[in-house]
């Protein structure tokens, strides 16, 4: 992908540290209020006046985050951010800032960055915030990319993941599972062009979820949507890990049981078309495919009245008591125990 002979390929080297930083953000001026000091100095000053500080990191590393065989740099910048916004929506606030820091080694020409930079303005642009600092360093092998969202949110406004009370409704933004199948196309794309690098892929009828694997959306909408219907969820959280990791999240934080169940799921019909070609179960998908970022949240059953005919939500269940245990009803009206099984970045590996 970055070894493209036709293209111009300029040394990390006759840059710089410092040329370097110069070159990938001479397009990031600040834009918000909020920033009083971006990049330049040896911290940002940002002054978010009465309302509380929202602060979260994420790290991605090639070869266990992404993979550059099928992750155009551009979308790797712009996912980067995505990851780290979705984490910020999840606590009901505003995303202001992010700072970058980037490891990469010398099989990374200037263009590479400047294109993984390209993602990262864009996805800067569309969700209204300033880049503020970060840190460069070198690489043995690979690309890491560590981005640090802020932002804020009135201290009545915050929302965690431990206020879900017995008998609250349990709710779900957009649908589940698409990441997963899109990453499971593109490794098998992959798994074709080893054996035949000659071979055009047609992935036209997969394009919404490769679209969810590659460019993902984090639900900006979200807390505004939630002000604007005067609704506070009691808890929330983002949808990385899978459906089942964060609903036994937001379960043992709150200390409570939940019943979910299968047939209000919300599925895309090109994941259950992609699950039936790759003879998966999508309830199994949605439940541990993760990558999805939507938002789960939790609401006290009065507001339900708010939300019941909201096309972005989907009430998927309800919280109990903690003694009752946390249950997926399926279409057959079983209840089982709900698993986590959602991705691990410290599972072992197989030998």
């Amino acid at each position: 992908m970055i070894e493209d002979s036709h293209q111009s390929r300029t040394n990390l080297s006759e840059l710089g540290e410092f040329g370097l930083i110069d070159l990938l953000t001479k397009n990031l001026a600040p834009k918000l209020s909020s920033t009083i000091k971006s990049i330049g100095d040896d911290a940002a000053v940002l002054d978010f006046k009465d309302n509380q500080t929202l602060v979260t990191t994420d790290l991605l590393v090639e070869g266990v985050h992404f993979d550059l065989a099928y992750m155009p740099l551009k979308h790797l910048g712009y996912k980067a951010v995505m990851v780290n916004l979705s984490d910020v929506y999840a606590m009901n606030g505003t995303a202001t800032q992010i700072t970058i820091g980037i490891a990469c080694s010398n099989r990374f020409p200037v263009e590479a960055l400047e294109e993984l930079y390209a993602g990262i303005e864009l996805a800067a642009k569309i969700y209204n915030i300033d880049v503020v600092g970060g840190d460069t360093t070198s690489s043995t092998k690979g690309l890491l990319i560590s981005i640090t969202a802020l932002g804020y949110a009135k201290k009545e406004d915050v929302v965690y993941r431990s206020g879900a009370k017995p008998n609250d409704l349990l709710v779900v933004t957009g649908d589940l599972g698409a990441a997963y199948m899109g990453l499971q196309i593109l490794e098998r794309e992959k798994a074709v062009f080893k054996v035949n690098p000659n071979s055009q892929p047609d992935l036209d009828a997969y394009t919404y979820l490769i679209e969810r694997q590659l460019k993902p959306e984090a639900r900006k909408d979200i807390p505004p949507l939630l002000k604007d219907l005067g609704l506070r969820p009691t808890s929330m959280i983002d949808i990385s890990d899978g459906l089942s990791s964060e609903i036994i999240h937001l379960c043992k934080n709150s200390g409570v049981g939940v019943n979910l169940f299968e047939d209000k799921i919300p599925l895309d019909p090109a994941v259950i078309s992609a699950c039936e070609e790759f003879e998966l179960d999508s309830t199994t998908i949605a439940l541990s495919g993760g990558e999805d970022y939507e938002l789960l949240f939790t609401v006290a059953q009065e507001d339900f009245e708010k939300i019941k005919a909201n096309p972005n939500f989907s009430i998927i269940g309800h919280m109990t008591e903690a003694r009752e245990g946390m249950h997926l009803v399926t279409r057959g009206n079983t209840k089982i125990p709900l698993i986590a099984k959602g991705w691990n970045a410290m599972e072992k590996e197989e030998d």
